[in-house]
């Protein structure tokens, strides 16, 4: 079951508005608006724990960011064709 809604005025500059009204398709401008603010959501809950974790045990390394976006793209990967295989 979904969580209950409840009706909210923003305020946003017209050509944001427009263009998301635009891309938003059947499922509506509300529908858009709340998963963008999700994802934004969940960036800031991110930028939090990287902000813990550096305090904690320093600045993570260019070459430590990249070595796991290879290892996430590497996993991505075996998902992909391991789904395929499945199919």
């Amino acid at each position: 079951m979904s969580e209950p809604t409840q009706k909210y005025s923003i305020t946003m500059p017209r050509d944001i508005a427009e263009a998301a009204r635009a891309r938003s398709g059947p499922s509506g401008l509300s529908a858009y608006v709340a998963a963008a603010v999700a994802r934004q959501i969940e960036r800031d809950n991110l930028n939090e724990l990287i902000a813990v974790a550096e305090a904690e045990h320093g600045p993570i390394t260019d070459e430590e960011v990249q070595a796991f976006r290879d290892q996430l793209q590497q996993a991505s990967r075996q998902q992909t064709s391991g789904g395929a295989n499945a199919a």
